[in-house]
Formats: structure tokens, C-alpha cells, sequence
């Protein structure tokens, strides 16, 4: 349901995105991750036609989202849920989009409901919404007009554990019920929850892509030791991949292999496992390392 090929964005000598190629087939989730900066957003302004592509083309039910004829009846967008206007009702705004879009007002109930909006919140001026309502009224105008595509930027950002599990349960029904679902997010548990496929973006490229279940088998093992640096520098000088975490060392071997290295270089191991719950995030970590603001201590 939606194809993106070589999708490339320049701006001057710049490649926000460069040669970008996955799709997203009907009944699935797709986690979209990478670190801030990335190319996410940009992909997806230009697969929802708010930004023009360099090169390549993004496309969502065979066509460019600019050619579907009405298309948010057909594909529900939410990229930024700040971007309503503060003066109007929760209800104003979803009835203003409604005529927009051409659903009965009928439907801004339904999606209220749907999206656990009261009658009184609905009521209220949008500047009075905290962060998970306005996230929540982001999503009720993505669902308005019972779209086959949904195109998602952080939709869990600022909803409590119970929000976030209820819009799991969501877009998990959403996409086993044969809607497609392209979800960016930085709480990586959830995506991992929901997801069926996953692609990893970093400096604009595609560093890994491929279904949940193989993306998590081959991340390799986890350690503790007495000297985490010493054990992470021992990895890299025999030709591995490790990367330092608040949780250990993340290394793409198994673990005989690290543990073969550290008894050579004379380091203690406390802890030491494949890959289990957190398979995703260590991953994440390790191949978006280059990209990473922040310096392990």
C-alpha cells in the first residue's frame, strides 16, 4: 500500500534522505526509527506531498498522494498533533476537517469515541489540551475518514502507559483488520509490541530493514563486566562491532565468542545473554551509534 523507491531530498550539497527504498503492504505496521535528524520526518512530508523529492517517488495506494482523488478519506496523517489551531474546540477542529475531507459530522462523534475524547474535552479550546489529548485528537483526524493507510509521527508522544497501550491495541487491529500503518516513534518497546516490520534510518540512509522476528535474532549478545570500556575496546580490537550502553556492552556476537574474548583479554564477566525483551532497543543503539548525540562515559 505504500512503495517508496530511491527517495532522495537535497537541500544544496545536503542529503537529508539519500537512495531510501521500503514499502509497507496491506495488514502490517511498519516501524519507521532513527535518531532526531535522520530523514523520518522528511520522508514522510514527501510521501504525504508536503515536501517535493530531489529524486525517486513515494507513492500510497499505486499513486502519489497529490493524485488520489480526496485523499484523506483514503489515507490518515498525522505528522505533527500540535498543529491544530488554539482557539478552536477539539470538535470544531474535527468538524472543520470533516466538511474538508466530506464525511458525515456524524463521524466526528464516532471518532471522539474512539479516540477517548469526552463530550466536555471535546468542548475545550485546543490550547487547553495537555500533550496526550492533543495526541489524541491528532489521531481521531487521522481515523476521520476511515482510511486504508495510516501514516503516523510519534502518535504515542505524551500519552500515559495507558494510552499508549490502548493505541496499540489500536493500530494493531487497525492493520490485522488489512490497513497498512507506517508508525515513526522513539518508544521503542511499543514498536516492538506492535510492529511486523521495521526500518532503520541513520544520516539519511537505510541502515536495516526486515521483518521484526529477524532484525532481533541476529542482534548479537549482551554483557556485563568489572570494566565495561576495557571489554568494549577488547571487542572492537578483535574485529567486532560493540557498542557501550547503560545495560552493557552490545556486541554483534554470540555469546561464546564474547566470552572467549574477554577470558583473553583477562576481564571479568558478571552478565552475559543473548539478545532477549530488549533486542530492539540494543540494535537501535548499536546501528545508530555514529548518529548519536549524546558520549558513553
Amino acid at each position: 500500500m505504500i512503495q517508496i523507491e530511491n527517495l532522495t531530498k537535497r537541500y544544496g550539497r545536503v542529503a537529508a534522505v539519500d537512495g531510501v527504498t521500503f514499502s509497507v503492504p496491506a495488514g502490517s505496521v511498519t516501524g519507521f526509527l532513527g535518531p532526531n535528524g535522520a530523514g523520518k520526518s522528511t520522508v514522510m512530508r514527501m510521501l504525504t506531498g508536503l515536501t517535493p523529492p530531489t529524486s525517486g517517488r513515494a507513492t500510497v495506494l499505486g499513486k502519489d498522494y497529490r493524485d488520489l482523488v480526496n485523499p484523506g478519506s483514503r489515507v490518515g496523517v498525522m505528522l505533527d498533533a500540535s498543529a491544530q489551531h488554539p482557539g478552536r474546540t477539539g470538535r470544531e477542529a474535527l468538524t472543520l476537517a470533516a466538511l474538508t475531507v466530506g464525511v458525515p459530522r456524524t463521524r466526528v462523534d464516532d471518532v471522539l469515541r474512539l479516540v477517548g475524547l469526552t463530550d466536555d474535552e471535546a468542548g475545550r479550546r485546543v490550547r487547553t489540551y495537555s500533550l496526550g489529548m492533543r495526541q489524541r485528537l491528532g489521531l481521531a483526524g487521522a481515523f476521520l475518514g476511515e482510511p486504508e493507510v495510516l501514516v503516523l509521527d510519534e502518535p504515542a508522544n505524551g500519552l500515559d502507559p495507558q494510552g499508549i497501550h490502548w493505541m496499540r491495541t489500536l493500530l494493531r487491529d487497525f492493520a490485522d483488520r488489512g490497513g497498512a500503518v507506517l508508525l515513526s516513534s522513539h518508544l521503542l518497546h511499543e514498536v516492538q509490541a506492535v510492529a511486523d516490520d521495521i526500518v532503520v534510518i541513520g544520516r539519511g540512509r537505510i541502515v536495516a530493514q526486515g521483518s521484526m522476528a529477524e532484525l532481533v535474532a541476529g542482534s548479537g549478545s549482551r554483557a556485563r563486566s568489572e570494566d565495561d570500556g576495557a571489554l568494549a575496546v577488547a571487542l572492537e580490537a578483535a574485529g567486532h562491532t560493540a557498542t557501550l550502553t547503560p545495560d552493557g556492552v552490545v556486541v554483534d556476537v554470540e555469546p561464546a565468542d564474547l566470552g572467549r574474548v574477554a577470558l583473553a583479554a583477562g576481564i571479568v564477566v558478571t552478565d552475559l545473554r543473548p539478545h532477549g525483551s530488549q533486542g530492539l532497543e540494543e540494535l537501535f543503539l548499536r546501528l545508530t551509534a555514529d548518529d548519536s548525540r549524546e558520549v558513553a562515559a
